[in-house]
């Protein structure tokens, strides 16, 4: 039986305003953090009941980092002034007029219900783009949340099991042993340097007589690491075609198989695994939205962050789902979660009617890295680029120091600790 919830009380016993939060990722999270509780009652809907700190989700594939050393509880750290603030749900309408949005249980699908808010932010985030290429969703892997890498780690490890069980021909254990990785942006090379470090210092240990048929194979039809300098493209390739059991293959994927890919060469690559990170789309409810939006179905904004063709001004969005109106900007984690603490600050000056004191955002690069294995990474920031070992260090100190929890910041190490010295858990759960 549907619930209904219209928390409406609030509204005559404080002078707060009802301002709804759609999504937990780098947006909606630094939004979270930072807004003025004082002045806003603050409900969160989301999907998942933490943070992910995506940078080091690619570590969590092969055991460098355990899982829970990238997430933070929601409910921990942003405490609510109210447990029923926060809303295991996700939006599935919205009714810009009636200033509400319907919302799905994801525990109870069953459980549709309507929030009311004063202001809505839409940071819904994005989902992996299979670019319409048949078998992609049936038949490939994303690396987008914990669940994913969760599910890559545990068929890296099945398909070595099953390359020492009786009865496999050799062509059955070069297919299980050779991992495909569609897409060279930084998710993809990433995922690909922590897998080929893997293999290299653990799965050669334990699984010594299979080493011959390991392949790792990185698909990427244009120039990997497309957003980084030419330069350290060029060294990033250049790191990857040195390794060995691992290739760069410049062809496009035109469908993906159980057990093989076809690239558009009209090659077909037999493979146990297929990781597709090659880029991201709309969530569903993104697309439902009648608002202006881009090419790209992201939701136009302006550069207060306002939604266009809203009238009531009362709707926001930012991050992967939103797009600045005449500023392009990378949908990146740093982008979101600048928009997130501009938009505390702006709506700060909105509940004090003071709109005057807004300045639009305004959005600076504070550079980019990558890991590309073999302890080293690419470093990209403004008047500085280089690559190598150092770079590796700059990578681990500025990820370990973005960490938003004392509680993260000394488990990373530990893991990174453990895993140097002990090596990786290759346990199957």
């Amino acid at each position: 039986m549907n619930r209904l919830l219209l928390p409406k009380r609030r509204l005559s016993t404080t002078n707060r305003r009802r301002l709804v939060i759609l999504g937990t990722g780098w947006g909606g999270y630094s939004l979270l953090k930072n807004v003025d509780r004082k002045k806003y009652d603050v409900t969160v809907v989301s999907p998942r009941n933490h943070f992910l700190f995506t940078p080091l989700l690619a570590s969590t594939t092969v055991g460098t980092l355990e899982f829970r050393s990238i997430i933070e509880p929601i409910r921990t750290n942003a405490p609510f002034r109210d447990e029923r603030d926060f809303h295991l749900s996700e939006a599935i309408r919205l009714e810009p007029k009636a200033r509400t949005v319907w919302c799905r249980s994801v525990i109870e699908p069953s459980n549709l219900y309507p929030i009311a808010y004063d202001n809505l932010v839409i940071a819904v985030g994005a989902v992996p783009n299979s670019f319409g290429v048949p078998g992609v969703e049936e038949n490939a892997f994303f690396l987008k949340e914990l669940a994913d890498a969760r599910a890559i780690r545990n068929q890296i490890i099945v398909n070595f099991e099953l390359a020492v069980q009786p009865g496999r021909t050799k062509e059955q254990v070069r297919q299980l042993l050779h991992f495909v990785i569609v897409g060279g942006g930084p998710t993809g090379v990433e995922f690909g340097a922590e897998l080929h470090d893997f293999i290299k210092q653990d799965i050669a240990k334990l699984f010594a007589t299979e080493m011959d048929d390991v392949k790792v194979s990185l698909v990427e039809a244009s120039q990997i690491l497309p957003s980084f300098d030419k330069r350290l493209q060029r060294f990033a390739e250049k790191r990857i075609q040195q390794r060995e059991k691992m290739e760069l293959l410049r062809a496009a994927v035109t469908d993906v198989r159980p057990k093989e890919i076809v690239l558009s060469d009209g090659s077909v690559v037999p493979c146990g695994l297929t990781v597709w990170a090659a880029g991201i789309s709309a969530r569903p409810f993104t697309l439902s939205l009648d608002l202006p939006k881009t090419k790209q179905s992201q939701i136009l904004v302006d550069n207060c962050l306002h939604v266009k063709g809203d009238s009531s001004g009362s709707i926001f969005a930012l991050g992967d789902c939103a797009s600045v109106e005449g500023d392009v900007m990378p949908p990146t984690a740093q982008v979101a979660e600048r928009q997130g603490r501009y938009l505390a600050k702006a709506l700060s000056s909105y509940a004090d009617n003071k709109e005057s004191h807004v300045v639009p955002f305004k959005f600076r690069n504070s550079g980019m890295l990558a890991y590309v294995g073999g302890w080293e990474a690419v470093t990209d920031v403004p008047h500085i680029k280089f690559g190598g070992f150092h770079s590796w260090l700059l990578w681990r100190s500025a990820y370990l120091t973005r960490l938003g929890s004392w509680r993260l910041r000394l488990q990373v190490p530990v893991d990174w600790f453990k895993s140097f010295f002990y090596g990786r858990d290759i346990s199957r759960f």
